[in-house]
């Protein structure tokens, strides 16, 4: 028996619904203990509150891209994660690292074969891309990271698959397959994927890997293309990483309040964004206190699409503390301002 622990690296862009599936995974009744790694894009963290509470292990790291600047907090997080596990005798049977949506696989990947401690611990069981079918014809011409996230996967969730016909679902799996024609599609509905499909099926091939980058293995073999992302971050004997650059035209846009909110006017105001705004809006995500109402209410979008619904309560020493993230490109951010300003409820008095 193999005694590494085995990690799921769940990636895929913006909005493809990799939480979603996350959460399926967590639910589920079948008996096994997960530890969850969560990166989000953006400095207010709101995904970690969009996972179902049970009692796994769950770190969050929000202040960079994991393939970039954070990467060494990933290392850190993963090893404080193995040794607390070690010291507390606290088993779990796998890992799963659910990555932005911005973020390049490659670097990710990488991590579990250059640290040598990771290395001797875990075994990197898959890479599951989640596709979204409605949005990944656009990003995959407009998107290098959509592109690497799908080349790199050992295994691809077409999630969303009721909001395209039938004919561009053909012509979409097509296209996936000429990006990596060995990786298998599942076809899912908000992420419906049978998990014995996804989960646990040791489907990494480093070989192929290496066959689409052969330094992959040796990252400090071209000193000019490398440098540390943040040498505080890293190690005395790690290798040097490759920089990875996003679309500097993509940034994040994030707002947090004290004052209640009222659901008609942010219905209203989502209603209108999406419509007026939707094509520049890659991503959007909210948790919001409502005035006399003791739930949660989410939302999400994904340019003009978006749904919002009513969660679990706050707890009772929780802050009733709105917070939203818009992710996407030539963003008002001053617009945006305003428009979840004009959210507050009647009679709410604290200062944003």
């Amino acid at each position: 028996m193999n005694p590494r622990i085995p990690v799921t690296v769940l990636t895929g862009y913006l909005g493809a619904g990799k939480t979603t599936l996350l959460n399926r995974i967590l639910s589920e009744d079948h008996g096994r203990r997960y530890a969850v790694i969560v990166n989000e894009f953006g400095e207010v963290g709101i995904d970690s509150d969009l996972i179902v509470k049970t009692d796994e292990e769950l770190f969050e790291m929000n202040n960079g891209c994991i393939c970039c600047t954070v990467r060494g907090d990933l290392i850190r997080s993963m090893h404080a994660l193995l040794s607390k596990a070690a010291a507390d005798d606290r088993k779990f049977d796998a890992i799963i690292l659910e990555t932005t949506g911005l973020a390049d696989p490659g670097p990710v990947v990488q991590t579990f074969f250059v640290d040598h401690f990771l290395e001797a611990r875990t075994v990197l069981d898959s890479v599951t891309t989640v596709v979204d079918a409605r949005q990944v014809l656009l990003r995959l011409a407009d998107s290098r990271e959509a592109v690497e996230q799908i080349a790199f996967a050992d295994q691809i969730v077409l999630n969303k698959t009721d909001l395209v016909t039938g004919e561009m679902l053909r012509d979409i799996e097509a296209r996936l397959r000429a990006l990596n024609p060995l990786a298998p599609i599942h076809r899912a509905q908000r992420a419906n994927v049978a998990l014995d499909k996804v989960l646990g099926r040791g489907g990494f091939d480093i070989e192929r890997i290496i066959s689409l980058e052969p330094y992959f293995l040796d990252p400090a073999s071209d000193e000019s293309a490398h440098k540390h992302p943040d040498d505080h971050a890293m190690e005395p004997g790690h290798p040097h990483f490759p920089d990875h650059a996003h679309d500097s035209e993509i940034r994040s846009v994030s707002f947090t309040s004290d004052r209640e909110m009222d659901r008609i006017k942010i219905t209203a105001w989502l209603t209108q964004l999406a419509a007026e705004q939707g094509q520049h809006i890659l991503r959007a995500k909210g948790i919001l206190a409502l005035g006399g109402d003791d739930g949660r209410l989410v939302f999400q979008m994904v340019h003009r699409l978006f749904e919002i619904e009513s969660q679990q309560a706050w707890k009772a020493a929780e802050p009733r503390t709105s917070r939203a993230v818009f992710i996407g490109r030539s963003l008002d951010t001053e617009a945006l301002r305003a428009g979840f300003e004009s959210c507050v409820a009647p009679g709410s008095g604290c200062a944003l």
